[in-house]
């Protein structure tokens, strides 16, 4: 992204599991991505949701995630 002169604007996680909660788990897992990009936390949004137990997250013999970012060049979106 640095050489393509991109920023992320924004990201969105989904952790999709049965267990564990996710929530207690928001904020540092946000602050955790937020370090790894070089972004602000305030731009990753962390959210969770089940299978209803169907599959192998169902049974809990796993999770998975989804990510939908946003990138912008670096000099029209402000930075």
């Amino acid at each position: 992204m640095q050489a393509a002169k991109l920023n992320l604007i924004n990201a969105d996680v989904t952790v999709l599991a049965e267990a564990p909660r996710v929530n207690p788990h928001r904020a540092a897992m946000a602050a955790n991505l937020a370090d790894d990009l070089n972004v602000q936390a305030s731009l990753i949004n962390i959210k969770a949701t089940t299978t209803e137990k169907l599959g192998f997250i169902g049974r809990k013999e796993g999770l998975a995630a989804m990510a939908t970012v946003l990138v912008g060049n670096a000099s029209l979106s402000g930075a």
